[in-house]
């Protein structure tokens, strides 16, 4: 079976660096594969690449960046995250769900709560105790997201295939 591709929201420069360091500080590290990301879709079926290809660019082109807020943290049970709130990436996200209708996975026909992945896989205590020190260290802060990412999921590491910076007038 071929691989899925993934799609995730960029992260600016200053809240990578951030999220990066809680992440290699905090996620085990025979797991932590990836860098710290935004998913926004899960997996797409690789006879979707072409289609993909061609119309997140045209998206990213129309509208201008979603902003988002960091909110706290969110409680992934077995992991922690810091959580984001997104209105115009969430309608954004809804949009290219609507264009992929029929094609999504179960996973992917959630409802999102955007969020970057700082801790996973642990046990619930663990979680619990980094979400106590933590608490009190997260600031809300504001940012945009520069671009929608498309990656090739190879089991543990990612391969990017294509970024797409926004380039776009209308806000979401």
């Amino acid at each position: 079976m071929a691989n899925p591709f993934i799609v995730t929201a960029k992260l600016p420069p200053d809240i990578q660096g951030w999220a990066e360091g809680l992440r290699r500080a905090n996620y085990p590290a025979e797991r932590n594969h990836l860098h710290a990301h935004v998913t926004m879709f899960h997996s797409f079926a690789p006879s979707l690449l072409e289609e993909l290809k061609d119309y997140l660019p045209r998206i990213a082109a129309e509208f201008a960046a979603p902003e988002a807020d960091v909110t706290g943290l969110l409680d992934l049970g077995s992991g922690t995250a810091i959580a984001l709130a997104s209105p115009q990436l969430l309608s954004l996200r809804a949009m290219i769900a609507e264009h992929f209708h029929g094609s999504l996975t179960a996973q992917d026909l959630y409802e999102p709560r955007p969020h970057i992945t700082i801790q996973n896989k642990v046990t619930k205590r663990e979680a619990r105790a980094l979400q106590a020190e933590l608490a009190p260290t997260i600031e809300e802060r504001r940012f945009i997201f520069p671009a929608l990412e498309l990656h090739l999921y190879k089991g543990g590491p990612w391969d990017l295939v294509k970024a797409c910076a926004f380039r776009g007038k209308e806000r979401l």
